[in-house]
């Protein structure tokens, strides 16, 4: 079966940390751009950050720019965002995602999306 599966997401406090995880499976990790958007209630969709072996990137979003750092183990084919210095703009549902490629993950052409992951960041 194809798909992606997050954990991680929690309730933490601003200034806090989290590491969410997506574990992928059933397809080929590494040549997909993988990575993560949100939504916030009442918000528009969000993109977070991705990673793409293929094309050799990695993408922040302005808002979360050295705060954030993604990553793959592709032994594990599991993709992690370290999320540093949360603040309350941060919280919302984190879905992970994997476009064909980087272009198609900007656009938010998924291919593959998961069910999500709450974060929530009290002040």
């Amino acid at each position: 079966e194809v798909q992606v599966v997050e954990s991680g997401g929690g309730l933490v406090q601003a200034g806090g940390s989290l590491r969410l995880s997506c574990a992928a499976s059933g397809f080929t990790f590494d040549e997909y751009a993988i990575g993560w958007y949100r939504q916030a209630p009442g918000k528009e969709r969000e993109r977070v950050s991705f990673i793409s072996s293929s094309d050799d990137i990695t993408y922040y979003e302005d808002s979360v720019k050295g705060r954030f750092t993604i990553s793959s183990d592709t032994a594990k084919n599991t993709v992690y965002l370290q999320m540093n210095s949360l603040n309350v703009e941060d919280t919302g549902v984190y879905y992970c995602a994997a476009a064909h490629d980087a272009i198609a993950w900007l656009g938010q052409y998924f291919d593959i999306w998961g069910q999500g992951t709450l974060v929530t960041v009290s002040s």
